[in-house]
């Protein structure tokens, strides 16, 4: 993939991600390549279709990314993030202790923040979530179908999170499709965090297309709050 066909495709996920509705040529073109003719959007288009990146889901419709193009633009994403200040002071608010209500709480928060669900696992049997209504309105959830595969993993959510606690490591970790334990419904990002309290797993769950980047730097922001040598 050359340089223009990376920054093709990152402004096509970013686009995505805000407006869950495929992307054509002419917007991307006037929005972020206005030195480009649609022609040549089209033609760079078709190359990320050809390699798997992009995919056309109906006739006439513009492109939305596959699992690899989400991939390759998780790949890409800064490490240096940032959260904003008015999210950290709202964050800031929590009395985090380890403490289990103010973890419930936090989840909570985190939810509001993310508008995507959160998993709290205390143990791999021991979960608290929250969030599902906000997962289930995105536009996405209107397949009653994906409702109901990602319904099934939290009907099995002790098994789920054998799986997640045996895999999360302190550095924050993104699955989706097939590599999801919660499904390839929606994606996930999770991290091991430990506490005064112990150790636990919260993952954040939302729709392929979820705010990675957003996500990450809740994540970022949570290890500095709640890692025992910092409390």
């Amino acid at each position: 993939m050359n340089y223009r066909q990376d920054s093709l495709l990152k402004a096509i996920v970013d686009e995505y991600i805000k407006t869950a509705t495929p992307v054509g040529s002419t917007l991307i073109a006037e929005k972020y390549f206005p030195e480009l003719s649609t022609a040549t959007i089209r033609n760079e288009m078709a190359e990320l279709e050809a390699d798997g990146f992009i995919t056309q889901p109906h006739v006439s419709a513009g492109r939305i990314p596959t699992f690899e193009g989400f991939r390759h633009y998780i790949e890409g994403l800064k490490a240096d993030r940032d959260l904003p200040a008015k999210d950290e002071s709202k964050l800031d608010r929590l009395p985090l202790t380890g403490d289990r209500e103010d973890i419930k709480a936090l989840a909570k928060k985190l939810s509001e923040l993310s508008n995507d669900a959160v998993v709290v696992g205390f143990s791999p049997f021991d979960i608290y979530f929250t969030g599902l209504s906000r997962l289930f309105s995105q536009p996405e959830f209107i397949d009653n179908d994906l409702v109901h595969s990602v319904s099934l993993a939290f009907d099995d959510l002790d098994r789920v999170m054998e799986q997640v606690f045996a895999r999360a490591g302190e550095d924050c970790e993104i699955a989706l499709g097939e590599d999801n334990p919660f499904g390839d419904s929606c994606s996930a990002v999770f991290s091991k965090i430990n506490t005064e309290e112990g150790e636990m797993v919260i993952a954040i769950l939302g729709p392929t297309r979820m705010d990675y980047s957003r996500n990450l730097s809740l994540f970022d922001y949570l290890q500095k709050r709640l890692n025992s040598k910092n409390i």
